[in-house]
């Protein structure tokens, strides 16, 4: 059938945006402002050709530049000499793209907690890409969305790029691996390592060009054929600029270090204990050891952590480079650790049998789990086994026979570990702690194939370690904050009261009855328990974790609105995360009642700018693995393609569906413009789509049967139809 036809609704085009057409996007503009930014003074037309390096006869076209951004308020004159306009309303901050061209200027610090982030229009980059660090000078505070320009380009966010060669007998092109980067890069053909069409590549930008003219380049690897996981895997880590390697100083100090194997000082030998392991079956970085005993008074867990701090000593190459990164990055078969494997795989790791120092939290509990009682020392300890989520499930849960008679002599301590972690949920659960299920993709390559994308298996005894690293992070928090250290907090703060009443909203469009609303960790956990294990569960795990708050690292205890805790900070995992690293030296400066403290942090450092920056380098990896995810999703469906596939509705909007396939955790769209059978109308407040013709409804949570349509490689984006 036909489709209704409306007008388009124009908008109302902004003052700033109609100055820019008009402009023509004058190349001069950008150069003009970073100028005179940076002058103390006003400049005259002579002072501004000669520090802009012009020419004589360009001078018509500064004084033509001039008089325009003066127009504008952008420049101020006075009498014959000019200077930049609202020096108070420069921020610096990173630059984002979208994939339609413009782009926000995403705020750091504290600046960035009370200011959102700035519109920057398409025209108003001024030559500046994806990633960079930039001056931008505020044109609109409008309180729905402040406006600005780009002024200076301070950083680069590259200097190398992937892509995909085209050529010709005399000029290349090269197209970015990101549809974030929106222009092609020229490649003169003796630049081009003879590369052939249709390879990936990476290339090193010589000339970063104009708004008239794109980027200059030369390729200097040829990376190989774009369809294989490999390069794909390669294509990520070179778009996130992630270190591949350790420089050769900080290799050098890594394999000098000696090996502690005595209990030397005030390091109790607590090797006596039988400590276990329990990780992934392909964790080779075992960072903690538990033992749990029964006593009068109820429970002694001993949770034991890996003591990176005794091996990297602040100010030194490792530690340097270790805080740059910030935290070890985990792709399907690979990691990009913080430390050397000398320090991850080795010295630090708690491999079964081997004598190693640990950092010791002694965590006493009575009957009901409730903590009375915590110590912390340095220790030797020696693990005695090297246990899997999945032996230990089987062992104290599925309580297979064969397991248990293999393991009989873990069987004791572990069972009462089971029982601890009972009673450390069920005051979790009661005092208001959030348990989100929100399942993972588990990706398996094999022999350089993805061979699986599926659920992420988790068990009982995932749960188990979780509640010890927990109750460990706590009392070492608690300990520090009551003694006044400064470290950093891991803080998790309030949502926003509009984003719960969106929620509401949604959650009641979809037919569920929530408990009467409140902004507390209780009513949140109220209703996560009323949708457990109903159709409804999965959207509303995900709906109501968008309401949250991003957790971060900062010196002021904030407290943890998820896990309903006063105190908070990482402490159990400094093998592969900086902030652990920061708690276990300062816990050991507590331990030491040194008049003078030890440095905890590297030189010229200071605490919450730190904080501010390990948080970053937190939300790097994180999006480096989601981009890793999509990339291989993409490759794995490519070949796919008019597949049928169970999915759930996961968003609903005007431009169409979107969804997230059940088996695989793989999510795409239907456009709206796609769906032919009818046409459909958007209820923002149903959260629906509804056929006009048909009545027929596409609701959020809805599970449907879909075929997949199309995959581009490119944007990574997945394209589906109603399976008929």
């Amino acid at each position: 059938m036909s489709r209704k036809r409306y007008p388009e609704k124009r908008s109302k085009e902004r003052p700033a945006d109609k100055q820019r057409r008009q402009d023509g996007e004058n190349p001069l503009f950008g150069r003009l402002l970073t100028f005179l930014r940076k002058q103390q003074e006003p400049s005259s037309l002579k002072t501004i050709i000669k520090g802009l390096a012009l020419a004589e006869h360009e001078q018509q076209s500064v004084k033509e530049a001039l008089a325009s951004l003066e127009q504008t308020g952008r420049l101020r004159r006075n009498r014959q000499c000019w200077q930049a306009a609202g020096g108070e309303s420069i921020v610096r901050a990173r630059l984002s793209l979208t994939t339609k061209g413009f782009g926000f200027a995403v705020l750091e610090g504290n600046v960035a907690r009370q200011q959102k982030d700035i519109f920057i229009a398409a025209s108003a980059l001024n030559g500046a890409g994806h990633g960079d660090t930039v001056q931008v000078q505020l044109i609109s505070r409008s309180s729905e969305r402040p406006e600005g320009e780009v002024v200076e380009i301070e950083k680069r966010a590259f200097t190398h790029l992937c892509g995909i060669y085209m050529g010709d007998r005399n000029l290349g092109i090269v197209t970015p691996d990101s549809d974030k980067l929106p222009f092609t890069v020229r490649v003169k053909r003796n630049d081009s390592l003879d590369a052939e069409d249709g390879q990936a590549v990476l290339v090193e930008i010589i000339d970063y060009g104009t708004p008239q003219r794109q980027p200059l380049g030369r390729v200097v690897e040829i990376l190989g054929q774009p369809d294989t996981p490999q390069v794909q895997l390669r294509m990520a880590i070179q778009q996130f600029d992630l270190p591949r390697s350790f420089p050769a100083e900080v290799q050098a100090e890594a394999e000098a270090l000696e090996p502690l194997t005595e209990a030397v000082g005030s390091r109790k030998d607590l090797r006596y204990l039988r400590h276990v392991t329990i990780d992934g079956a392909t964790a080779k970085d075992f960072d903690d050891a538990v033992c749990v005993q029964k006593t009068q008074q109820g429970y002694r867990l001993f949770v034991s952590i890996a003591d990176v701090s005794h091996y990297v000593q602040p100010g030194s190459a490792i530690d340097v480079e270790a805080f740059q990164r910030g935290t070890s990055v985990y792709l399907p078969n690979m990691v990009l650790p913080m430390l050397p494997e000398r320090l991850s795989n080795d010295l630090c790791s708690l491999v079964p049998d081997q004598d190693r120092p640990a950092f010791t939290a002694i965590l006493d509990f009575d009957q009901q789990g409730k903590r009375i009682g915590a110590k912390f020392t340095k220790s030797l300890i020696r693990s005695h086994c090297r246990f899997t989520y999945d032996t230990v499930n089987e062992l104290i849960y599925l309580r297979e026979k064969e397991a248990r008679q293999a393991h009989k002599a873990h069987l004791s301590m572990l069972e009462k570990a089971k029982e601890l972690a009972a009673l450390l949920a069920q005051q979790r659960t009661q005092r208001g702690s959030l348990g989100f299920t929100i399942p993972e993709a588990d990706i398996r390559l094999v022999d350089g194939k993805i061979a699986s994308v599926s659920r992420l298996k988790r068990n009982q005894a995932h749960l188990l370690v979780e509640e010890f690293m927990l109750a460990a992070n706590e009392a070492v928090a608690e300990h520090l904050d009551h003694a006044n250290m400064p470290v950093l907090f891991r803080v998790h703060e309030n949502p926003s009261p509009e984003k719960v009443k969106d929620f509401v909203e949604t959650a009641a469009s979809m037919g569920v009855e929530l408990p009467k609303s409140s902004i507390s960790p209780a009513w949140f956990a109220a209703v996560l328990a009323k949708t457990k294990n109903t159709p409804a569960e999965y959207v509303v795990n995900n709906l109501l974790l968008r309401t949250m708050q991003r957790a971060r690292y900062t010196p002021e205890n904030l407290g943890h609105f998820g896990l309903a805790a006063e105190y908070y900070l990482h402490f159990t995992s400094p093998i592969r995360r900086y902030p652990d690293l920061v708690a276990h030296r300062v816990l050991q400066n507590l331990l030491a009642k040194q008049k003078v403290p030890a440095k905890i942090l590297p030189d010229g450092e200071e605490l919450e700018a730190a904080g501010a920056f390990l948080s970053g380098r937190e939300r790097v990896a994180v999006e480096t693995e989601r981009d890793v995810q999509a990339r291989l999703a993409a490759l794995f469906l490519r070949d796919r393609v008019t597949e049928q596939f169970d999915a759930v509705i996961s968003g609903v909007t005007a431009f169409g569906l979107f969804v997230e396939l059940v088996e695989c955790l793989i999510s795409g769209a239907m456009p709206v413009k796609d769906m032919v059978d009818d046409w459909y109308r958007h209820d923002s407040t149903g959260h629906c789509l509804i056929g006009e013709r048909t009545g027929r409804i596409y609701r959020l949570g809805d599970l449907i049967k879909v075929r997949l349509v199309q995959v581009d490689m490119l944007s990574r984006k997945l394209t589906f139809a109603v399976a008929v």
